[in-house]
């Protein structure tokens, strides 16, 4: 291969592993494919520090959404996470440490995904339909290893990049946009720590919540996206 082929052929590898929107490496659900639902989804949890306070915000407005958890921390906090699905929120598998699936081997990835489908299933007794990966980074075989577990792999449209800021003005301004048809990636944990600093999300979605609800969005679940789609894909 010339120099240019192989400079080509890395930069779609590249682009394959990383781009949020890209299908090189299999298919990923990027947007509900409804036009007047969206999929709040929640990664790095369960963290009681504003995990709960969440859930009592999305009962209030008739929300359900989608909690990818990692694997350590279902073990540390067993009960909320039984929480969530006890009230009626999907909830995916996030690894169990959160490593860059990139650098890991097959045989590492299907550990990091058996071990928090593991913690998630001793904790709720409930398994998993979804699965995302850590940063969205993803391997030529994630996909497959995925697959053979019964998950499919989510990413998001819409991202408030809450991790980078404690500034609740400035996560209610980049979802500003957010409209009927999207999958808005938050976080209500943090990887590094058991119970990360997530107050401004929580503050982001009480302004939200009720000005979406008003515009006429719905709150769906992964599960209930899928339930949907399926009806409607019934001759």
């Amino acid at each position: 291969m010339s120099g240019g082929g192989v400079c080509a052929a890395a930069g779609v590898c590249a682009y394959g592993a990383v781009a949020r929107s890209s299908q090189v490496f299999g298919r990923t659900l990027r947007k509900t494919g409804i036009a007047d639902a969206v999929a709040l989804t929640f990664d790095d949890g369960p963290n009681p520090a504003v995990t709960q306070a969440i859930l009592d915000l999305l009962d209030r407005y008739g929300a359900k959404g989608t909690f990818f958890v990692i694997g350590k921390h279902v073990r540390a906090f067993p009960a909320l996470a039984s929480e969530i699905v006890r009230r009626g929120h999907s909830i995916g598998n996030h690894t169990e440490t959160h490593p860059r699936l990139t650098l890991c081997t097959p045989q590492r990835t299907r550990e990091e995904l058996k071990a928090c489908d593991e913690a998630i299933g001793e904790a709720t007794g409930a398994g998993t339909n979804w699965m995302r990966p850590p940063y969205g980074y993803r391997s030529p075989w994630l996909d497959g290893i995925a697959r053979e577990r019964g998950e499919e792999i989510v990413m998001w449209n819409v991202v408030a990049r809450d991790w980078a800021t404690e500034d609740t003005e400035k996560i209610i301004q980049r979802l500003r946009g957010t409209r009927g048809g999207d999958n808005v990636l938050l976080h209500d944990g943090n990887h590094r720590v058991l119970e990360g600093e997530r107050r401004h999300l929580l503050g982001a979605l009480e302004y939200w919540l009720p000005r979406w609800k008003d515009s006429g969005i719905r709150f769906l679940s992964l599960d209930q996206v899928k339930t949907s789609s399926e009806a409607n894909a019934l001759p």
